[in-house]
């Protein structure tokens, strides 16, 4: 039998589970397969791009399993009343071809994308953060923002977005969330500025230089999630140049990610 899992479905498992719990419980799921990523059939994603987006579809299969998604990036999708990124996709049993599951992903990606960062800063990051600098204060923002702080015990969220509206946004959002100070700063260098942990979740599709060599302390993690698609960037090339760079799957980040801009 072919199970369904919609929104409503994947609400009430996070409500029933606490979403505290709930992101521990996916890292760690999300570092197991990390501990077994050379056995995964991976290849780069396909994807067909436009001027005003990008919908790409996303396999994997670890010889028992076999996965796909389909994902779109859209970040003017928000002046239409629709999400920048939508998502759904199938798991089927690899010796029969047996569909076992068809899910609803855009909340799934969200989380799954929080998680991960999560994961990756609570090994690369100081163990003593507690800052955190967020450029970009689109949805993706909020989870990165929920993640850090009941994962990694972020403290202070100090925030910018050209988008005064979507700052606003954010802190009515997460405004409640004990023990998570929200900062709003004029500009991204006041807002990195003596922070431990940078993350940029930009949307625009641009070549885009969002932090420069000079706003760099030592000993800073930079998390660095907008640049998803060709020609799409967030980081000046030398702050690359001066750092140590740790990706999820080189032939997927050569395309889209910052070190595209990297020989």
């Amino acid at each position: 039998m072919t199970r369904f899992i919609d929104t409503q479905s994947l609400v009430r498992l996070i409500e029933t589970i606490g979403l505290a719990s709930f992101l521990q419980q996916l890292m760690q799921r999300i570092e197991g397969d990390f501990k077994r990523w050379p056995v995964f059939d991976k290849a780069p994603r396909l994807a067909s791009h436009s001027k005003i987006g990008v919908i790409e579809l996303m396999p994997a299969s670890d010889g028992r399993l076999y996965g796909f998604k389909y994902v779109n990036g859209h970040p003017g999708n928000g002046h239409k009343g629709l999400p920048t990124v939508m998502a759904f996709g199938a798991l089927a049993a690899v010796d029969t071809g047996y569909p076992l599951l068809l899910s609803e992903l855009t909340l799934a990606t969200a989380l799954r994308t929080a998680a991960t960062s999560a994961m990756a800063a609570r090994v690369l990051a100081r163990p003593d953060s507690r800052c955190m600098a967020l450029i970009g204060c689109g949805a993706q923002a909020e989870f990165q923002a929920l993640a850090f702080h009941y994962l990694l015990g972020i403290e202070q969220l100090r925030i910018f977005d050209i988008d005064e509206n979507a700052m606003t946004k954010l802190r009515r959002n997460l405004g409640d969330i004990q023990g998570l100070d929200i900062v709003a700063c004029a500009d991204t260098r006041q807002a990195v500025t003596g922070a431990d942990i940078v993350t940029t979740v930009t949307a625009d599709k641009t070549h885009a230089t969002i932090l420069t060599p000079d706003m760099l302390e030592p000993g800073m993690h930079l998390n660095a999630l907008g640049g998803d698609c060709p020609g799409k960037t967030e980081l000046h090339a030398e702050v690359l140049r001066r750092a140590r760079i740790f990706v999820e799957y080189e032939p997927q980040t050569r395309i889209e990610g910052d070190i595209q801009q990297l020989p």
